[in-house]
């Protein structure tokens, strides 16, 4: 696995190795002794999350608030998403920064989301389906969400005008999270 560091030094992004010949291919998509290592902290994951969408659907800015913040470990089967990170740790260097990277079915790539931040990603192809392990459970009453157009963040979207789920319509602005 090759890791790949991003603008924001907890975010990181992940690259199996790939075994391919004449019957096709195989990688480890997990392998917790690599990942642990690679992120030099050890990570307990706790659920695996599917969803399929089609294209121009952005789901997000989730996140949940302390002591139920989620890591996700994030990847595509299907199709492609823009995926979008904002670091929502108020002690952080980086608070309020995003990082964003095109996560495929082709490139294999893997988003680690750790703690602390808010995520989403929109569709850019039809029939997507995005996997992703999460470190904690849902919890209704910690769950957040951050308008996804918010001026103070200025996400540079691919879409301008995205298909959006009621309660992500109503997310709050940046600055009034808590």
């Amino acid at each position: 696995m090759k890791i790949r560091t991003t603008t924001i030094p907890d975010l990181l992004l992940l690259e199996p190795t790939l075994f391919e010949d004449e019957r096709g291919f195989f990688f480890e998509s997990f392998h917790q002794q690599h990942f642990d290592k690679a992120l030099g902290y050890s990570v307990r994951f706790v659920q695996d999350n599917h969803s399929g969408s089609r294209r121009g659907v952005l789901r997000g800015l989730h996140y949940q608030s302390e002591p139920h913040a989620q890591g996700k470990l994030v990847r595509v089967l299907a199709g492609r998403i823009f995926d979008v990170a904002v670091d929502v740790r108020r002690d952080s260097a980086t608070f309020g920064q995003w990082c964003g990277s095109e996560l495929s079915a082709e490139n294999r790539l893997q988003l680690w989301v750790p703690p602390g931040f808010a995520h989403g990603f929109v569709v850019l192809d039809d029939n997507t389906e995005v996997a992703y392990k999460v470190t904690t459970f849902w919890q209704p009453g910690a769950e957040k969400s951050i308008r996804w157009d918010d001026p103070d963040l200025a996400i540079d979207w691919p879409i301008k005008a995205p298909i959006l789920s009621q309660k992500d319509a109503q997310g709050l602005r940046f600055r009034d999270m808590d």
